[in-house]
């Protein structure tokens, strides 16, 4: 059962990093574990200067392979095996990524004490991982592309009254929510006997770089976080789409359409220096926005 999921965001802005803006990233922690989405050249500084600790990341999930999103993988890898890991890491990513991550982490000169595994994904499916799951779907990119979503697993709530009621020891408490039932003094108690409910699970949902599409909406459906790219507004509308990317119009009306609950804009143009603009346009479509800074950190609470 997860207890905590926390955000970091070690990245924020788009194309090519700024004094004020390193290049995207996210770190999700889930529990003791954690997962980033995207892994641009700042990840390893940025996991440095923040208290989420880079021995803790189990899995890293590329949206695409434009270098902003990916060229911090060799920095971090190497760095890893400094501190002396020895866990497998796991990456997935689009088409491709076999032989452009095999490729880029074969240069130069090093030697690595754990394994790395590759896994490409395609279409629209999901991957399980016990207590929560990652979905995955096409974007609307200049190139091949991904968005995810990080789905917490429902799970049952349990009724203080009936567990007393039924003199269910609690160091059985999980063995019964996870497996379904179990033998107390003779009689199988079932989770529906001490249940009072079911307790929807958290979703954190991530566009990558990709043109609003409402082929996404499935995939961003019910986010408790929808965290969208939101490279430029209105007066650069047109570059922005031609490019493969959303204004904070189009992310606002992705998180509507959705029923998100939450907003989080990320990847700012370096053309900005001033991202009110850009705030201010989704706001007038979607009110519950925040735009990323550096380094922020923020936990996703069960009733968000």
């Amino acid at each position: 059962m997860i207890s905590s999921i926390r955000l970091y965001f070690l990245g924020t802005g788009g194309s090519w990093p700024t004094p004020q803006r390193n290049t995207l990233s996210v770190g999700v922690r889930i529990n003791d574990e954690a997962i980033l989405f995207d892994c641009g050249e700042s990840a390893q500084t940025s996991l440095m200067k923040s208290s989420l600790s880079l021995m803790r990341i189990k899995r890293i999930f590329i949206t695409h392979f434009h270098g902003d999103h990916f060229l911090g993988l060799p920095g971090l890898i190497q760095t890893m095996s400094f501190y002396g890991r020895t866990e497998p890491l796991e990456i997935y990513g689009p088409i491709g990524a076999s032989t452009v991550l095999g490729n880029l982490l074969s240069i130069g000169y090093y030697s690595l004490n754990f394994e790395i595994r590759i896994e490409e994904l395609k279409g629209t499916s999901s991957i399980d991982f016990g207590d929560y799951s990652v979905a995955y779907s096409k974007a609307d990119h200049t190139i091949p592309a991904l968005s995810y979503s990080l789905i917490e697993k429902d799970y049952a709530k349990l009724d203080e009254e009936k567990i007393k009621e039924m003199k269910v020891p609690r160091n059985l408490l999980e063995k019964i929510r996870e497996g379904g039932s179990t033998r107390v003094n003779g009689k199988v108690i079932t989770i529906g006997d001490i249940s009072a409910g079911v307790r929807k699970g958290r979703k954190v949902s991530y566009s990558g770089d990709t043109r609003r599409d409402p082929s996404l909406l499935d995939l961003f459906r019910d986010s408790t976080v929808l965290i969208h790219e939101s490279t430029g507004e209105k007066t650069n509308e047109s570059k922005v789409k031609s490019y493969g990317h959303s204004t904070g119009k189009d992310a606002a009306i992705q998180a509507r359409d959705s029923n998100t609950k939450r907003l989080i804009l990320v990847h700012f143009s370096p053309r900005y220096n001033d991202i009110r603009p850009i705030i201010e346009e989704a706001k007038s479509i979607f009110p519950n926005v925040t735009a990323a800074d550096e380094l922020m950190e923020l936990e996703v609470n069960i009733n968000d």
